[in-house]
């Protein structure tokens, strides 16, 4: 039995085809590829605040974190950062940022400060993937640094879906 022009064995192959099949090789090859967890973990946020502060050691005292301890919705959880100081030439804040442990990215915000700010203090809002620790990390003119963490724990979570 001899094979029909348009049977498929017998098609032949155009551009537009050859296209196709690479562009369905690439996306089956690109399932193969190993993804990055949903969350980040406690190292990561460490290696973060490491970053910013240079591998310098941080204290605890003089900032002070304010989110609320439980959090029905993850959505959208209100954050302010406040640092002891008197915020003039001689002494000030220089950077405040907020680090977390279970979304996404470690890193929430980072903020740069001077004399003229007037006030340290930084407001914003957060989404939280789930229960987890937060710590803002403020750096002094001088070069020292100061945080105060804060364990939330989150009723709804936010960033993803599916969490168990």
């Amino acid at each position: 039995m001899m094979a029909k022009p348009n049977d498929m064995f017998c098609d032949p192959v155009t551009p537009h085809k050859i296209r196709r099949r690479l562009l369905a090789v690439g996306g089956a090859l690109g399932m193969l590829i190993v993804v990055r967890p949903v969350f980040a973990t406690p190292e990561e946020r460490d290696s973060a605040i490491k970053s910013f502060t240079g591998g310098a050691l941080v204290k605890v005292g003089k900032v002070t974190l304010d989110v609320p301890m439980l959090v029905d919705n993850g959505n959208a959880v209100p954050v302010t950062v406040t640092v002891d100081s008197p915020m003039n030439a001689s002494e000030h804040v220089t950077a405040i940022a907020i680090f977390n442990e279970r979304n996404p990215q470690p890193e929430v915000a980072r903020f740069s400060l001077g004399p003229r700010a007037g006030k340290a203090s930084v407001s914003t809002r957060m989404r939280l993937a789930t229960s987890q620790k937060l710590i803002a990390v403020a750096k002094l003119n001088d070069g020292t640094f100061w945080s105060h963490s804060v364990e939330v724990v989150v009723t709804l979570a936010a960033c993803i879906e599916g969490e168990s």
